[in-house]
C-alpha cells in the first residue's frame, strides 16, 4: 500500500466548522489588527481608524463581523460606541499565536500558500 492509498483509505476528519470560522475571522488582516488593538483596551471606531490607518467604513464592517461572531462587544456612551474584546480567551489565543510564530521563525511568513508572498495577501478588504 502506497502512502497516497493509506491516506485515501483513512477516515476523513473535517475540522469543526466553528473552528474554521474562528480562524477565518482571525486570519483576515484588518480583523486581526482590530482584535490586537482591542487587546490593549477598549476603543471607538475613530480610535481604530487612527491607530490602524483603515477607512471608517472598513473598520465598521469588520467590527460588525466580529460582533456577529461574539468576539467583540460594544457599549454606548453618549453618541459614541466603545468596542472591547468579548472573550478574554482571545488574549490567550493571540499570546499562543505569538509564541508559535516566535518558535517557527520566518517559516510561516515565508509559506508559499499563506505567507507574505502568497497571492492576495495585500488586500485588506472584507474576506
Amino acid at each position: 500500500m502506497t502512502m497516497n492509498e493509506a491516506v485515501d483509505a483513512a477516515p476523513r476528519r473535517d475540522a469543526p466548522p466553528a473552528a474554521v470560522a474562528l480562524f477565518r475571522s482571525l486570519g483576515e488582516p484588518a480583523r486581526l489588527a482590530i482584535l490586537m488593538r482591542l487587546a490593549e483596551g477598549e476603543a471607538r471606531v475613530t480610535d481604530l481608524v487612527t491607530a490602524l490607518g483603515l477607512a471608517q467604513s472598513t473598520v465598521s464592517a469588520h467590527l460588525s463581523c466580529l460582533r456577529d461572531c461574539n468576539l467583540v462587544d460594544s457599549r454606548a456612551e453618549g453618541r459614541s460606541s466603545w468596542y472591547s474584546l468579548a472573550r478574554p480567551e482571545l488574549l490567550d489565543v493571540l499570546a499562543a499565536a505569538e509564541g508559535l510564530l516566535a518558535a517557527t521563525g520566518e517559516a510561516v511568513e515565508l509559506c508559499p500558500n499563506y505567507g507574505r508572498t502568497a497571492a492576495g495577501t495585500e488586500n485588506e478588504g472584507m474576506a
